[in-house]
């Protein structure tokens, strides 16, 4: 039976969370938290007490050329700690290229601006790489 998923977007200063229910229904923008690795696992935990989730989707970034980008081994560090902290989640890296454009051009659309704007950035990106997962058929890895 398909459980819910949960998406991330990763940031050094920020992370955003969004979350999608089993039937892939209702994906959602949740919160954006503050902080490091530790505060975005402390956020994580509290998330997945409060859902029945099987996978979680990290956003990765790539360059334009699909080499890895610079922040890619920060993502990978923290992929490796969130893996050893919950080992029984299907974790999935998707490509991030754009992703934080669309976000940006859907809060717009939604009438978010300036700092409304900003505190939503991160969660609804986390949102568009949840959306793109599903779109491709939940690939596994």
């Amino acid at each position: 039976m398909k459980k819910g998923a949960l998406a991330i977007d990763h940031g050094s200063k920020r992370t955003g969370f969004a979350a999608v229910d089993a039937l892939r229904v209702a994906p959602t923008p949740l919160e954006t938290v503050a902080g490091g690795d530790a505060e975005a696992l402390e956020a994580m935990e509290r998330l997945l007490t409060e859902r029945d989730v099987t996978h979680v989707v990290v956003g990765y970034p790539l360059n334009m050329d699909g080499s890895k980008g610079g922040r890619a081994a920060e993502v990978d560090l923290f992929v490796e700690r969130m893996r050893a902290r919950f080992p029984a989640l299907i974790v999935r890296l998707q490509d991030e290229r754009l992703s934080t454009k669309e976000a940006e051009e859907r809060l717009a659309e939604a009438g978010y601006f300036g700092a409304d704007r900003k505190a939503r950035r991160d969660s609804w990106s986390a949102l568009v790489l949840l959306e793109d997962w599903i779109r491709e058929g939940e690939p596994e890895g």
